[in-house]
């Protein structure tokens, strides 16, 4: 088995990478998403320790204080960060940490652990993004129309990736994604 690495994986909200990263790990024995925190409201259907670990301000805040994260940001009002032992967890039972975080996050995680893969998942279009976004159902109009507008920033650091997957069809992807993973396992 190859030395566990660090992936990061970012994409516009919609774009699939949440679906992709947990098709990958389906897929592989060798590797785990980190479980990020987050401020903002858990979603039905979500649990926590599972998709987030959700906190209040006063924690995330306290957390923040204690250098206990690797990368943090506010994304539409709300706190998400990668906590240092959510990757160690991860290496140190021999696994490659994924961490599914935005462009901010990548950069302060590439700062940390400079032999990071990062990949970027992009959407087919921004047209195909909006419709995925408003086949969710979880978003109002105004949320939808602020999540386009951030994509289009998103999109714009795609060149700070080493890899790009087009998302157009998941099989395609996810099988694109796995790649740029076995990079990683070659150069562990």
């Amino acid at each position: 088995m190859s030395t566990p690495g660090v992936m990061i994986v970012s994409a516009p909200s919609g774009a699939g990478k949440t679906s992709l990263t947990q098709a990958l790990v389906f897929s592989r024995s060798d590797i785990g998403i980190t479980v990020s925190h987050t401020t903002r409201a858990q979603r039905p259907g979500e649990i926590d320790g599972v998709h987030y670990h959700f906190v209040d301000l006063s924690t995330f805040e306290q957390m923040i204080n204690d250098h206990q994260f690797v990368e943090y940001a506010a994304v539409f009002g709300n706190y998400y960060g990668t906590s240092i032992k959510a990757i160690n967890d991860q290496l140190e039972q021999g696994k490659h940490a994924i961490l599914e975080i935005d462009w901010q996050g990548a950069r302060k995680v590439r700062e940390k652990f400079p032999d990071a893969l990062s990949v970027f998942v992009m959407p087919p279009s921004l047209a195909v993004l909006e419709q995925r976004l408003r086949d969710r159902g979880q978003d109002s109009e105004q949320v939808i129309a602020r999540r386009m507008q951030e994509a289009q920033n998103e999109i714009s650091h795609k060149g700070e990736y080493d890899r790009v997957v087009v998302n157009l069809e998941f099989d395609t992807a996810l099988a694109d994604l796995g790649a740029a993973l076995m990079s990683l396992d070659k150069t562990g």
